[in-house]
């Protein structure tokens, strides 16, 4: 065990490392320097003068929010003596489940490769780059013949392979704590209960003013919401991210919503970001890769289709084909349990639906580099491990068991007869968790859950949010008698207003 003293001083060692091969660490130095010349800058004080003219300049603000942006994305430290595979995932099996599903993805990769007879990645012909160039911004007008192309995998593939998940610690019967458990996962990790997501989830009361509340008894919407956006002006205006986090988890006014998340996730988009997209963006015209084709059938299969999404369709072509290119999204595989594939392709393979998890942003930035670095940002602190294994509170394989606990524990007789009628609720539920929600929320209710994902740095609300859709549905779930039943039941959620169901869920439910 890691005592406290010692791992606060391998976080500031690692911060600090972190940090000063940032921009923001160059910027810094360049503003000490100039304020060398101004004339309250004092010999005899110098290090406290440059400090408070650090502070008065804004410049103490801007490196604790990078600080805060640091401690809110990477683990905590590890045991010194601790194998550098720890800090990716801490169990064995997990470790090795996940390097198993990497190579099946990689094995479908290539079998389509071979099968389709092209490369995983070539240079464009000269003309093929012009005409790239020249349609950038209308993308969604091209439509090449994607038909022999197929997702490399589905929600549905990923749950079947977390299902036999198992401890190899344990024998069948030898899990205690573990053998009442009825669910499709099989693992014995640590969830919580509904008396600690209450305590964790407490801004979210009954008693507290929330955005995405009709008719509060305790405070009128109106005046909550007017006050509510004072406040958030005022957050803004200090550009402080952990303030930011705090105040978003009880909703973010649609007006401040962009500026909010974008502080929170420590996004300024300066000019070296302008040219980084660019670049990125200049190797997409270049080089052609079979991600690409992948890209395309994924957002023609979802977001084209969806009412909320379509007219984002250029959008989501620009921001995902400059994502496959980009190396500094590998820096997540540090602290993810997936490691990035050897070869051509080397960040993230996507999978069936993964386009929804940047059409939602679309609403809120319009301008590209931006979207771009909101959604690298989200990623890599978030949606990464909604399809990768591993044993963290907020991994997919930690979210199915919270919300198959949940329902065992609070609702067991509707537990009981969807698993009696071969409907178990993780097979309906899986999809949305897998999407953040994105597709299945009507936009508004969306960008509420997604502002709490933010508020409190954790996808545990998305469990909750699912359990909390079946116990609303649970007199009509009670009278199916089939799988494909239970799924009309709960086939569109575009009208659940989510922040009155996460409420009586946590708050009303008899524990």
């Amino acid at each position: 065990m890691l005592d406290p003293d010692r791992g606060l001083s391998l976080t500031i060692a690692r911060v600090v490392q972190r940090l000063q091969g940032s921009s923001l660490h160059s910027q810094l130095e360049r503003q000490a320097r100039v304020s060398l010349h101004k004339p309250e800058i004092k010999l005899e004080s110098l290090k406290e003068d440059i400090k408070d003219f650090l502070k008065t300049s804004g410049w103490e603000k801007k490196l604790q929010n990078a600080v805060y942006s640091e401690l809110n994305v990477f683990p905590s430290p590890c045991h010194p003596a601790a194998p550098p595979e720890h800090i990716k995932e801490p169990l064995a099996y997990m470790r090795k489940a996940q390097g198993s599903w990497e190579k099946r993805i990689l094995k479908s990769l290539n079998s389509m490769c071979t099968e389709l007879n092209i490369p995983l990645a070539q240079k464009r012909p000269v003309n093929e780059q012009k005409e790239l160039l020249n349609k950038w911004n209308e993308m969604g007008t091209d439509e090449p013949d994607l038909s022999l192309f197929r997702p490399v995998y589905a929600p549905k593939d990923f749950l079947e392979v977390l299902m036999n998940l198992r401890n190899p610690n344990y024998e069948n019967g030898e899990q205690p704590s573990f053998r009442n458990h009825l669910g499709l996962i099989q693992v014995p990790l640590k969830v919580k209960d509904i008396p600690e997501l209450k305590e964790d989830f407490s801004e979210l009361g009954l008693n507290i003013g929330q955005l995405g509340i009709d008719d509060s008894a305790q405070v009128p919407p109106e005046f909550f919401e007017n006050e509510h956006v004072r406040v958030g002006q005022k957050v803004l205006a200090e550009q402080d991210s952990a303030a930011a986090q705090q105040y978003v988890r009880q909703g973010c006014p649609t007006a401040l919503r962009a500026d909010l998340w974008a502080l929170i996730l420590n996004i300024s988009n300066q000019p070296e970001d302008i040219l980084y997209y660019e670049q990125l963006k200049s190797n997409v015209i270049q080089h052609d890769l079979l991600v690409d084709s992948l890209i395309y059938k994924d957002v023609k299969l979802t977001a084209s289709n969806d009412d909320y999404y379509f007219v984002f369709e250029d959008y989501l072509y620009q921001v995902l084909l400059c994502f496959s290119r980009d190396t500094s999204v590998l820096e997540h595989f540090a602290y993810s349990s997936a490691t990035p594939p050897k070869s051509y392709i080397r960040g993230v393979i996507p999978f069936h639906g993964f386009s929804m998890y940047v059409a939602p942003l679309c609403f809120l930035y319009h301008e590209p580099s931006k979207l771009y670095q909101i959604f690298r940002e989200m990623y890599v602190r978030f949606f990464f491990r909604l399809h990768s294994i591993s044993s963290h509170p907020s991994g997919i394989v930690s979210l199915c068991l919270l919300f198959e606990t949940l329902l065992q524990t609070h609702l067991p007789q509707l537990f009981y007869h969807l698993r009696e009628i071969g409907a178990q609720p993780l097979r309906i539920s899986f999809k949305w968790m897998v999407r953040a929600f994105s597709g299945y929320l009507a936009t508004d209710q969306l960008l509420l859950l997604w502002d709490r994902i933010l508020g409190y740095n954790s996808l545990e609300i998305l469990a909750v949010l699912a359990a909390a859709v079946f116990a609303f549905r649970a007199v009509n779930l009670m009278e199916v008698t089939s799988l494909a039943a239970a799924e009309a039941v709960l086939a569109d959620l575009s009208t659940l207003k989510v922040m009155p169901l996460l409420q009586i869920f946590l708050f009303a439910t008899v524990t």
